[in-house]
């Protein structure tokens, strides 16, 4: 039997009677030697000639002094704009030299531990203050913050007529995947949706912030519901709850949750809302936003961004990778059966074969990511409450011991400080949140730093980006088709 259609590589099928018959006209009129359609040879060179033709020799780059991932050779970013929105700071550069330092971030000038530390000492939830302060520059007062999460919550239903064509499920199950196509969808019911002023770039912003949790669970619980054979059931949007008790409500349903889960995953949300303009998916933002694209199309594609696992999908990673390391470590207390397990990780003998250890490591910070050390301090009493101080203790002794085993089985040389991803995990999975939400909801807490940077490009540099790449290649004679080997 011949195999079935391959939906990437259509070389792994029968030609259509249409295309059998345009490709005989072109071999009748360019006899080639010996080169059958669909043979080896031309599958080969398409798919992976591109493996000779398109390798650069590295002692170019260091000739052309090229910023590879645009970093500077000590990995430190080139510098590429100036924003008022937010700060990571991770070293200090000294006589040319990086110094690793404490890290900290800070939106609009305030430390992202005072901003959770003063919300939450007043207990209540801070994660719209956060988005307030990031869209306008300014912390809200009483009234300001409440007419803001109105404007918000009167923007949590669906436009009528849109989940009658809402893209609910995708080839390869990806929820990232039906987010983007799902923001893309609803530029069809925005009455001017090109529209750069001021006024319609704030409406778009807060009506996904509105939208996107209940956008993420549809697809969730359509892909459930599918799976499983029952009917997909949509629950209504409810009025007057903040962005952390939407997710958690449209996840439970009538099963409820307790303010203490919904004040956790607000923690979280604060702590993702922004990361700078030089992490990978709000530069995306700003690529597009540059060109004058419309809103829709910037937002799809930071949320393509985010999706990948250099970026916000190592959340999944590190959640998966601290399950495996509690299935084969026996004694969770032990440090040296974590160090074995963790070295065994290293040696591509265990996990997922990479060598890494998720969770470690970050482009910026070098001693401490300040987002880490928050969620630590503020999963401890969710962890007792159900049971998991355990688990969060072997976090802590893959926090400990991972550094120095990288070190010395890796040859690491630069510093290494624990990832915020290290906890993200663990946080979702006691908040009962599925694993194919745990990107989703970064892009949801993300939505108010990737606006923030899209109006700060619209409305200050005013250039479309454009960097500079050399070429590396040498001048062709063209050969006519019948004379190619």
């Amino acid at each position: 039997m011949p195999e079935p259609p391959h939906p990437l590589h259509p070389t792994r099928r029968f030609l259509t009677s249409m295309e059998t018959s345009a490709l005989s006209h072109v071999a009748d009129a360019y006899p080639m030697p010996s080169v059958g359609l669909g043979r080896p040879e031309v599958s080969d060179q398409l798919y992976e000639g591109m493996q000779r033709v398109d390798r650069v020799p590295d002692e170019l780059y260091d000739r052309y002094d090229v910023k590879r991932g645009l970093r500077n050779a000590d990995g430190s970013g080139v510098l590429v704009g100036l924003t008022t929105i937010s700060d990571v700071h991770g070293y200090n550069k000294v006589d040319g030299r990086i110094e690793p330092d404490r890290g900290d971030l800070k939106y609009r000038g305030y430390s992202i531990v005072d901003l959770v530390a003063g919300t939450h000492g007043e207990d209540r939830f801070g994660y719209e203050e956060v988005s307030y302060l990031l869209l306008s520059g300014k912390l809200p007062t009483v009234a300001q913050l409440a007419d803001f999460e109105a404007r918000i919550g009167s923007r949590r239903q669906l436009p009528e007529g849109y989940l009658d064509i809402f893209p609910r499920t995708t080839y390869a199950h990806s929820i990232m995947n039906v987010l983007q196509r799902a923001t893309l969808l609803l530029y069809a019911f925005d009455r001017d949706p090109d529209d750069a002023s001021p006024e319609h770039e704030i409406d778009v912003a807060l009506s996904l912030l509105g939208r996107w949790p209940r956008v993420a669970s549809v697809a969730h619980q359509a892909y459930v519901a599918a799976t499983d054979g029952v009917r997909l059931r949509v629950p209504p949007a409810r009025e007057g709850y903040t962005m952390a008790e939407t997710v958690l409500d449209v996840l439970r349903g009538d099963e409820g949750f307790s303010r203490e889960e919904a004040m956790m995953l607000d923690v979280m949300l604060m702590l993702h809302a922004e990361h700078g303009g030089g992490n990978n998916s709000s530069f995306t933002c700003r690529v597009l936003s540059s060109s004058g694209t419309d809103a829709y199309s910037a937002y799809a594609a930071a949320i393509g961004s985010l999706k990948g696992p250099r970026h916000g999908g190592a959340n999944y990673k590190a959640g998966e990778m601290i399950d495996d390391v509690a299935e084969h470590v026996r004694d969770w207390s032990s440090d040296t059966e974590v160090a074995d397990y963790l070295t065994q990780i290293l040696n591509r003998q265990a996990f997922d074969r990479t060598g890494l250890i998720y969770g470690l490591g970050h482009a910026v910070y070098t001693v401490t990511d300040p987002r880490a050390e928050v969620v630590r301090h503020y999963a401890r009493a969710l962890a007792e409450r159900k049971g998991q101080l355990d688990k969060l203790e072997l976090i802590g002794r893959v926090e400990r011991l991972g550094p120095q085993l990288m070190r010395d089985v890796r040859g690491i040389t630069k510093p290494i400080s624990t990832n915020i991803d290290l906890y993200t995990g663990f946080v979702y999975a006691m908040l009962g949140i599925p694993r194919d939400l745990y990107t989703p909801i970064f892009a949801l807490a993300r939505m108010s730093g990737w606006a923030a940077h899209r109006m700060e490009e619209l409305y200050g540099p005013a250039r479309i980006i454009r960097p500079a790449y050399n070429s590396y290649m040498t001048d062709q004679s063209y050969v006519p088709l019948a004379e190619r080997a």
